[in-house]
């Protein structure tokens, strides 16, 4: 099916960052594996008519091992092998609550387990065609996961889920660097978004904007293979402290 096309997977397809990253591969001739958890939706079936052949879009629930497992085994059932795995795929959860207040861990728990853990879900089903591509894992990440750039009173979910992002993707780089894999971890920037379930207009990006900008690092630092993940702004290319 996909010939000498490059292909790719992409989580957390539904709207913002990435439709935005669907649109931007599907434009440069890739195979896009899209993932997301709204049925029919229709940004996704106008790009499907608009690039016959190329987008291949199936649901995924990245906090489901049954729902990771099937989407992989769709995956795998069109080709065996993936250029490039970018898991987007994130909630904000709740971001008001410090120690002081009636934390909702409930609320915490769910984060971490679609933010943090679905990327290494996703990975680990995937890590065959992944090795048989272009051995390349880009996960969103953010600066809210820098504890050496930590200044936040609340925000515990997703500052502790992307903290735990990006251990993962560095358990993960030290297993496939051995073969010529790595993972990159990228920081869109303050981005326009739906990740509390409303339109926030508040952000210094647009989504096409930032997805834009994570594909000019992707191209940038892609065949660079270092001891640790490259963790990066996507706007600046300035390297994030651990």
């Amino acid at each position: 099916m996909t010939a000498n096309r490059l292909t790719a997977c992409i989580s957390g397809t539904d709207r913002g960052i990435g439709l935005e990253l669907v649109k931007h591969l599907l434009k440069e001739g890739y195979i896009v594996f899209a993932g997301g958890i709204i049925k029919d939706n229709e940004s996704i079936s106008q790009l499907a008519e608009q690039f016959p052949g190329q987008l291949h879009a199936s649901i995924l629930d990245v906090g489901s091992d049954a729902s990771v497992k099937e989407f992989a085994a769709f995956i795998e059932s069109k080709t065996d092998k993936l250029d490039l795995l970018i898991n987007n795929a994130a909630i904000l959860g709740e971001t008001k609550q410090t120690v002081e207040d009636s934390i909702d861990f409930d609320d915490i728990q769910r984060v971490y387990n679609i933010t943090a853990v679905g990327a290494i879900r996703l990975s680990n089903l995937l890590i065959r065609p992944v090795m048989n591509g272009g051995k390349l894992i880009v996960n969103i990440s953010s600066e809210a996961g820098s504890i050496g750039n930590s200044y936040r009173e609340a925000w515990f979910g997703y500052c502790m889920a992307k903290a735990a992002l990006n251990m993962g993707s560095s358990i993960i780089h030290n297993k496939i660097r051995k073969q010529g894999g790595r993972v990159m971890l990228l920081h869109p920037g303050w981005v326009k978004t739906f990740m509390q379930g409303t339109w926030n207009d508040q952000g210094t990006y647009t989504p096409e904007e930032a997805a834009s900008n994570i594909v000019k690092r992707i191209d940038e630092f892609k065949d660079q293979i270092r001891e640790l993940p490259i963790y990066i702004e996507a706007d600046t290319g300035k390297e994030l402290p651990w």
